[in-house]
């Protein structure tokens, strides 16, 4: 070669494949983490300062102490999570990607699946094909065979008598039992839900099915986007026809924290979400509540008290401790924001969040907390991309140099190709 050198062309090589390096990171970060589940960060949502990081894989109740926040109540449930919806801040936590049935919490993936395919007036005719292979010992809402039934009133059974009844209904319209179970676990897969395996669509204890707090909390976040899921979640009573003609029955929410029953007060500002119970699950709840402008949502699975009462007076206690330390606790990790699909109206994820992972993985010989490599990984795909193609571009010049050279008779012998 004549004006440049070879040595160049090798200094280009390297060049290249450095930037192609930072641009393969952002993926290796997000494969990366114990549980194989993806992190969520919203755009809208604050990054946590630096040194922060996730603690949602950890073991235990996970809170960041400090001097003006106070200290987590007693709680026995296996798993819990407390998160301000607003900033998506995972306030307190504890187990919330252990693998556990999930009973008719359930019923809330149910909704988000099936909730946006029909409209609440449409009138439905129960059959008996309809009721057929309800499990034995499952909460009804009494729907009866031949009698017509606006969808919202099916909706009503679902939320309120947490009825199989209505949920096979709706299934079957929406192709049956099969289909539907698919269905749900479409959208937990949309959503991020990674824990949770759907066997049964009303909840039903059925081997191999389980969910997680994470999960279920995202279920919630997610129900709460849609004004019927809440409408339906926060009613505490409604009416059921009856016998084809003017009567109607009336149907109360099981959920005690809600409507106040069997010893339970109910909770100043709650507006839903939902309530299950089964003998292998215990019980387990979805609570959202809302004061001052502020929206909490607790999840809590199977408490170990021995007390009837025990999963209400426990999320009464996790609620209340996160309206006060909320304005000044730190997150244990982030929740994604929800969105709104323009077409389909269903809820998704805006964005992914890589885990925290050490930066000397990706050969950076720094530490940080992940989350600034995350927001800047982009900056650095670009600038990758530009060297990429910027050394592309120099690369084919001096070959095309050199080639013109060597057909002159001026190229350098033994040279081999770039």
């Amino acid at each position: 070669m004549s004006s440049v050198s070879w040595a160049s062309v090798r200094v280009v090589t390297a060049a290249t494949v450095c930037a192609a390096s930072l641009w393969a990171v952002p993926g290796q970060a997000a494969a990366d983490g114990p549980h194989g589940i993806d992190d969520l960060r919203p755009a809208a949502h604050t990054a946590e300062p630096a040194g922060a990081e996730s603690r949602l894989d950890g073991r235990g109740a996970q809170f960041r102490p400090r001097p003006d926040v106070p200290e987590l109540p007693e709680v026995t449930a296996l798993s819990w999570m407390v998160t301000d919806l607003a900033s998506g801040k995972v306030l307190a936590a504890k187990d919330v990607h252990r693998p556990l049935p999930p009973a008719s919490t359930l019923k809330t993936l149910f909704a988000l699946t099936v909730l946006p395919k029909f409209s609440q007036g449409e009138v439905h005719t129960v059959s008996l094909a309809d009721l057929a292979g309800i499990e034995s010992g499952s909460s009804l809402a009494g729907l009866r065979e031949d009698m017509p039934y606006q969808v919202a009133d099916l909706w009503h059974g679902v939320f309120l008598s947490s009825g199989s009844d209505a949920v096979h209904t709706l299934a079957s319209m929406n192709g049956g039992w099969r289909k539907t179970i698919d269905d749900m676990q479409e959208t937990a897969r949309r959503l991020g839900a990674r824990d949770t395996r759907v066997a049964s669509a009303d909840g039903f204890d059925t081997p191999g099915q389980v969910s997680s707090a994470y999960d279920l909390t995202l279920f919630g976040q997610a129900g709460l986007t849609n004004a019927d899921f809440a409408h339906f979640a926060s009613t505490k009573r409604a009416q059921l026809p009856q016998d084809g003609g003017p009567d109607a029955f009336t149907i109360q929410n099981t959920n005690r924290l809600l409507v106040g029953s069997h010893g339970v007060r109910p909770y100043d500002g709650l507006i839903g979400v939902k309530n299950g119970y089964t003998t292998h699950a215990g019980n387990t709840l979805i609570a959202a509540a809302r004061r001052d402008g502020r929206t909490l949502l607790v999840t809590l699975m199977n408490p170990q008290s021995g007390g009837r009462n025990a999963v209400y007076e426990e999320t009464r206690a996790l609620l209340d401790w996160g309206f006060e330390a909320a304005p000044r606790a730190a997150a244990v990790g982030v929740l994604p924001a929800m969105e709104r699909d323009e077409l389909t109206g269903e809820p998704r994820p805006v964005a992914h969040r890589p885990r925290p992972v050490p930066l000397h993985k990706a050969g950076i010989a720094a530490q940080t907390d992940g989350v600034l490599f995350t927001r800047n990984w982009r900056f650095l795909s670009a600038a990758g991309a530009v060297a990429v193609i910027g050394a592309a571009g120099l690369g084919t010049a001096l070959w095309r140099r050199r080639r013109t050279a060597n057909a002159s008779g001026g190229g350098e012998a033994g040279s081999g190709s770039v």
